[in-house]
């Protein structure tokens, strides 16, 4: 089980009572943000250190966003495009931050910072709509 399976086990659809794949991304996504804030919270080699971790989180909440794309509606679909591309530029702002320093270490993290912030934006979005599209079926 991947770490961001771990870390949503608990989502599941209230109808089928499976876990949502979904929910488990938007949890993934917002503990990277959540990860990432506190990691930029921080100073020096702690905070060097916390990033370190950040690259792979990020890459395997995109992983398992991208598993969930292929049954998902279009408008769905559509935020989460959008939402890896995001998540794609958070690990490069972070990668770029592990190699740099003064100026533009403080500007790469606040970039990765606003690009999970976006991610997790746009797999809620992506909730909403799958949400909406569920739920006008069911009223039809």
């Amino acid at each position: 089980m991947t770490q961001v399976h771990k870390a949503v086990e608990h989502r599941t659809n209230p109808k089928t009572k499976d876990p949502d794949p979904l929910a488990r991304v938007r949890v993934a996504a917002q503990e990277l943000h959540g990860a990432l804030s506190d990691a930029a919270a921080k100073r020096g080699e702690a905070m060097k250190s916390d990033l370190q971790a950040i690259p792979a989180k990020a890459k395997a909440v995109a992983a398992s966003l991208k598993e969930s794309l292929g049954v998902q509606g279009e408008a769905t679909k559509k935020h989460l495009e959008e939402a890896a591309k995001y998540l794609e530029t958070t690990e490069k702002h972070v990668a770029h931050s592990l190699k740099a320093t003064g100026h533009a270490f403080d500007t790469s993290v606040r970039q990765a910072v606003a690009d999970a912030r976006a991610a997790a934006q746009k797999i809620s979005e992506a909730v909403a709509a799958k949400r909406t599209v569920e739920s006008t079926k069911t009223h039809a």
